[in-house]
C-alpha cells in the first residue's frame, strides 16, 4: 500500500513513506519545532517519491501516548492532510511502534512521560502482529506492574530517565535494553498496513490522539483542584 506515517509524541520528527515497496523516511531531533518542520518534511519526502497526496491510500499517525502538544500535532496535521485528498486515517500506538522497531518478541515498552512517570506496555510478538500482554498505561516507575518470566527486553526513554527503578522493579526478568529507541514512523507503516488492508482506516473526522494523562491538558489551577476531589 501506499501510505504517509507521521509521529511527533517525542523530542523527534519522524516521518515515513511507502509507496510502491519502497520506503523515504526522516528521523530528526526536532525539539519544539514539530510544527515548523514537519509539512515542509511531509513535502520532501513526495518530492523524493515524485508522487502528490492524491497517490497515497492512508496516512498513519502516531497516536499516543506522549507529548501532549506531540500528539495534537500528528493528529491534526494527518486529519489535515487526509480531508485535502480524502484519505482514510489510523492511529497506531507510539509503545506498539517501540515494539516493533526493536527487533526483538518480548518487549516491555516504556517512554518517559515526565512529572516522575512513565507511560508503560508489554507485547510479545505474534505472527506478523502483536499480542498486547498489557496495554499502556501511566505508572510510577517503581510501580509497574509486575509480568510473567524471563527474557524480555526493555525498550524507549524511559529505560535510561529511570533504568535503576525500572530494573529495580523486573530485576533479571529483563535481559537487554535499548534506552535509546524512540517510536519511528516507519515501524508504523508496518503495524498499520495489514489492518488498514483488513478496513480498519478511519474517516479523516475521526481521528484522535490516546491521551492517558488526560489532566495534564487542564491549567494548572483546575490540575490541582481535580487532585482534591
Amino acid at each position: 500500500m501506499n501510505i504517509l506515517a507521521l509521529d511527533t509524541s517525542t523530542e523527534f520528527l519522524s516521518l515515513a513513506l511507502q509507496y510502491e515497496g519502497r520506503v523515504f523516511a526522516r528521523h530528526s531531533h526536532a525539539g519544539q519545532s514539530h510544527s515548523q518542520q514537519i509539512l515542509p518534511t511531509v513535502r520532501e519526502l513526495l518530492d523524493e517519491a515524485q508522487i502528490d497526496m492524491q497517490d497515497l491510500q492512508a496516512i498513519v499517525y502516531g497516536a499516543g501516548p506522549g507529548s501532549f502538544t506531540g500528539l495534537r500535532i500528528a493528529c491534526g496535521v494527518a486529519q489535515g492532510l487526509a480531508f485535502g485528498a480524502g484519505l482514510p486515517v489510523l492511529g497506531v500506538s507510539t509503545l506498539m511502534a517501540l515494539a516493533e522497531a526493536s527487533g526483538h518478541s518480548r518487549v516491555v515498552a516504556c517512554l518517559d512521560a515526565r512529572m516522575g512517570e512513565v507511560y508503560h506496555a508489554v507485547y510479545v510478538r505474534a505472527g506478523a502482529g502483536w499480542h498486547t500482554v498489557m496495554q499502556p498505561g501511566l505508572y510510577k516507575p517503581t510501580q509497574l506492574p509486575a509480568i510473567e518470566g524471563r527474557d524480555w527486553v526493555g525498550v524507549g526513554n524511559g529505560w535510561a530517565a529511570y533504568s535503576e527503578e525500572l530494573h529495580g522493579c523486573y530485576g533479571a526478568q529483563i535481559s537487554e535494553t535499548m534506552p535509546e529507541q524512540y517510536p519511528q514512523a516507519r515501524a508504523m507503516l508496518a503495524l498499520a498496513e495489514p489492518l488498514l488492508k483488513a478496513g480498519q482506516g478511519l474517516p479523516a473526522a475521526e481521528a484522535a490522539p490516546v491521551y492517558i494523562r488526560n489532566r495534564v491538558a487542564l491549567k494548572t489551577h483546575e490540575r490541582e483542584a481535580g487532585q482534591k476531589l
